[in-house]
């Protein structure tokens, strides 16, 4: 009996354009719901912008137009942007809908009849310059556990801890760098700790990877917290009932998006919401990436429980996307706009690319220029677009277009084909693309073997019935590499289609075989990529990013003013390294020993990604030795050595002669 799935994607923020990076998550899911079609199952896949909160607001003032200007633009933007990768969702919508204000409000109710809503005065930063309590984002400074510097107000990049921004050690604001006064409100809080057994029970029973359950099984340990689910005014939001000036917070009703977008398909549809969301007959999967896990797998599922919805069956977490090797970088041009990828390469080759690696787990994927060329070239076009580029036109040419019967060896070969689709299936269900994709090439290895051995080519000159009988083999090959192809590239699936002149593929086509066929001309699959179609994206992203007007405040804004009295301040030394050696557990970081004239110091340096250990034993440094010593989660840091760069591999050291003398003052 076909099954009934429902499946959300994380909502992107209607705060910037779609990237490379947030692809992986829509791409992941648009291959799953449509392997689920296509196996003859009920699947609809609902998104939408999320379009609230203080950096909406900002952005839109920065623009002289109204926030909901801004959501509506960039709504578009998205959509076309989703729509040119070929992500299908049964209904994209937007959080800024009466239907998300009913349930936002529905569940709030619901939770607060509860007695999990709970009321207190907390102290908020304030910014006196921009006229505003400073949210999450909006307040950065040292973290409060393990003293990384230049972390947000809500988490720590570094120790993954969380906090609230009043915790911030040398708090400033975001935006304009100035130091943000206390101020006291009365703010509504979630008592996440109400539902801490139904949440462990939930995770007992496989909401979610291995991996994931134990993360969370660390935050069990450190203790829930109540949740602060208001924000004081101005705030883009929906306004908390029987307030004037408090806001949800755009955590409590992103979520709560999904519910608003089936609810709008519902309606459009004449379908029963309570039925399709709430009732066992519909499964219910949701896909996120690893950085909002806390409130999916916690928040998330507590307020449906608090207020009497189900949760899903399973939350999907996938990892983050590097580009050779490192985090996205703007300088380096990897930074790539779906937009601007558009411009260069075929969409379907990307999908093909992030199936290639995407896997169970919620491991980071790279996505290597070099890899993604040959991986394209070789397997994609060299491999499967092949093996109908060398058949069809010799069938249309000298063969009437026309399919004869297939042989022994030829049935021989569909039949090992045919064999791999239950662990293909099963593969697909389980989100093991990179699997998938390896047993397609396999089985196209073994396709173009068949080609060789039979040599059609040589064939068409003494023997065109024998020749046919090979190429009505190499048809239907191509056939069910197609369909196991299909739902991670559609397009090409339908260009294969119009070629053999046959319906839409499903998955139970595999077990039918195409003989006496009249097939169409051939069109083209799919085309080499030329490396110097890469490198134009990369420059153009290098210069769509340049420093320019900011949506939101300036990305790295200028710290305040310091006088020359704050700079005699610093004691530079020379130092000579005595040692180095990786940190476990920071790929990042190296520890190094040094030699100040005497004096052994130890300290940190965020290098390991542009210098080995071994190449830096007797290097002479510049050393700053009265900053204050750090004790982070790898150990004390007692000082800092000068460096430069933007990030990465993109970082250099500041060194000394050979001569100098370790302790010598460095004026």
């Amino acid at each position: 009996m076909p099954r009934k799935i429902v499946v959300t994607s994380a909502l992107p923020y209607a705060n910037g354009p779609i990237h490379i990076g947030h692809l992986v998550e829509y791409l992941q899911t648009d291959i799953w719901v449509r392997f689920q079609k296509m196996c003859g199952n009920q699947c609809l896949y609902f998104c939408a912008d999320d379009t609230h909160g203080t950096p909406v607001m900002i952005s839109a003032r920065a623009q002289s137009i109204t926030p909901e200007e801004l959501i509506q633009r960039m709504y578009k933007e998205h959509e076309a942007d989703f729509d040119e990768f070929h992500i299908e969702f049964d209904n994209y919508y937007t959080t800024h809908s009466p239907e998300n204000k009913h349930f936002s409000e529905w569940i709030f109710n619901s939770l607060n009849e509860a007695g999990s809503i709970a009321k207190r005065n907390v102290e908020q930063a304030y910014c006196e310059n921009c006229k505003m309590s400073l949210p999450d984002r909006y307040i950065r400074g040292t973290c409060p556990r393990c003293k990384a510097e230049d972390q947000y107000g809500d988490s720590c990049e570094i120790c993954s801890g969380t906090h609230r921004p009043t915790d911030l050690i040398n708090p400033y604001c975001a935006t304009c760098r100035g130091k943000p006064t206390v101020r006291t409100s009365e703010h509504y809080f979630f008592k996440l700790a109400d539902y801490q057994q139904q949440l462990k029970d939930l995770i007992a029973a496989g909401y979610t990877q291995k991996s994931v359950a134990n993360k969370l099984d660390e935050w069990f340990k450190a203790g829930l917290k109540d949740w602060d689910i208001s924000r004081d005014g101005p705030y883009f939001g929906f306004k908390i009932p029987g307030e004037e000036n408090k806001f949800f917070y755009v955590w409590l009703d992103a979520p709560i998006g999904y519910m608003a977008s089936a609810k709008n398909y519902c309606d459009k549809n004449s379908l029963n919401f309570d039925k399709l969301w709430n009732s066992d007959e519909y499964e219910l999967y949701h896909f996120i990436g690893k950085d909002i896990m806390y409130f999916h797998a916690l928040f998330w599922p507590a307020m449906l429980i608090g207020s009497g919805f189900k949760t899903a069956n399973k939350l999907f977490v996938h990892g983050f996307l590097t580009v050779n090797g490192e985090k996205m970088s703007k300088s380096r041009g990897t930074f790539i706009k779906a937009s601007t990828y558009l411009k260069h390469l075929d969409p379907e080759y990307l999908r093909y690319y992030y199936a290639s690696k995407l896997t169970d787990n919620i491991d980071d994927i790279d996505l290597s220029t070099e890899d993604f060329i040959n991986r394209i070239n070789s397997n994609l076009v060299g491999k499967l677009a092949n093996l109908a580029s060398r058949s069809g036109p010799m069938l249309t040419k000298n063969l009437d277009s026309r399919l004869g019967r297939l042989d022994e060896q030829g049935k021989d070969l569909l039949n090992k084909l045919m064999a791999e689709k239950a662990q293909l299936t099963q593969d697909y269900e389980n989100l093991k693309f990179s699997a998938v994709v390896r047993t397609i090439a396999a089985l196209a290895d073994q396709a173009n073997r068949y080609v060789e051995q039979n040599q059609p080519w040589a064939t068409i000159k003494t023997d065109l019935e024998k020749t046919r009988t090979t190429l009505t083999a190499v048809i239907n090959a191509s056939r069910i590499l197609t369909i196991y192809l299909k739902p991670i590239l559609p397009k090409y699936a339908e260009r294969v289609e119009r070629f053999l002149n046959v319906g839409k593929l499903k998955f139970a086509d595999t077990e039918t075989v195409l003989e006496n066929h009249k097939i169409n001309e051939y069109e083209r699959l799919a085309e080499r990529i030329d490396e110097k179609q890469v490198n134009a994206m990369i420059e153009e992203s290098k210069e769509s990013q340049s420093p320019g007007p900011q949506t939101a405040g300036p990305a790295e804004p200028i710290a305040p003013e310091c006088t020359i009295e704050d700079f005699a301040k610093i004691d530079l030394r020379i130092a000579k390294v005595t040692k180095a050696e990786t940190v476990e557990g920071a790929d990042k970081l190296l520890r190094l020993q040094l030699d100040v004239g005497g004096l052994q110091k130890s300290c940190m340096a965020a290098i390991a990604k542009a210098y080995k250990p071994e190449e830096l034993t007797d290097k002479i440094v510049v050393y700053l030795a009265n900053l204050k010593p750090r004790q982070i989660r790898f150990g004390l840091s007692e000082g800092m050595i000068l460096a430069a760069g933007t990030g990465g591999k993109d970082i250099f050291m500041l060194s000394a002669d050979t001569g100098a003398k370790p302790g010598q003052r460095v004026s």
